[in-house]
C-alpha cells in the first residue's frame, strides 16, 4: 500500500508528543531521585547541555547555516532556526541592553509543558525546561560562544509567557587557530 505523493506522514508530531511525554517521566522521575529542585535543575541543565553540544553538529549539517555575523543574529538563529526546527514553535526575539549581547527568547507556547498542568507545591523552585537551558548553552559553546542562559518567565510558575534569557558573554578562542600562530 503506497502514500499519496502529497500527503506527508506526521511523524514530526508523533515524535515531540513522545519526546515531550517522556521528558515528563524523566523529570518526575528525578524528582523522586533527588530531594532538593536545585539538584534535578542542575541534572536537567547537565544533560541539555550533553544535549546542546551533539545537537549542534546535526542542525548545521540540516540547515547549511553560515558563520553568525553578530549576537543578534545568533540568537535569531537559535530562535528561527533551532527551536522551529526541533520543537516546532518559533520564539519571539528582543535584545535586551545597549551592548547588543543579552537577548530574550519568549515563547509563546512551550511544547515540553504540553501536558503539564502546574508543579506540586513542594515543588516550586524547579525549573522544569532547564534542558532547554542547557542545551542552548552547550550549543552555543560548541561554536565557541559562551553564554549565561537562564529562565526569566515561566508558565508553570504563574507567568504569561516562557522566557529564556540568553547573555553571550565572550567569543572563545579557536583552539587550532591560536596553536597555529
Amino acid at each position: 500500500m503506497s502514500r499519496p505523493a502529497n500527503k506527508r506522514p506526521e511523524n514530526h508530531k508523533i515524535s515531540r508528543e513522545l519526546f515531550v511525554l517522556t521528558y515528563g517521566a524523566l523529570v518526575a522521575q528525578l524528582c523522586k531521585d533527588y530531594e532538593q529542585d536545585e539538584d534535578v535543575n542542575k541534572y536537567l541543565d547537565d544533560m541539555g547541555y550533553s544535549i546542546g553540544i551533539r545537537l549542534v553538529e546535526d542542525f548545521l549539517a540540516r540547515s547549511a547555516l553560515k558563520k553568525c555575523r553578530s549576537y543578534s543574529e545568533t540568537a535569531d538563529i537559535i530562535a528561527q532556526g533551532a527551536f522551529k526546527m526541533y520543537l516546532g514553535v518559533t520564539p519571539s526575539v528582543t535584545c535586551t541592553n545597549a551592548k547588543g549581547n543579552e537577548f530574550s527568547l519568549i515563547l509563546d507556547k512551550n511544547p515540553l509543558i504540553d501536558f503539564v498542568e502546574e508543579l506540586p507545591a513542594a515543588r516550586s523552585s524547579l525549573c522544569y525546561c532547564s534542558l532547554l537551558c542547557g542545551a542552548i548553552r552547550g550549543a552555543l559553546e560548541a561554536v565557541n560562544l559562551a553564554a549565561e542562559v537562564t529562565f526569566i518567565q515561566d508558565p508553570l510558575k504563574g507567568d504569561e509567557v516562557t522566557e529564556i534569557g540568553i547573555t553571550f558573554l565572550k567569543k572563545v578562542e579557536d583552539k587550532k587557530k591560536k596553536r597555529n600562530k
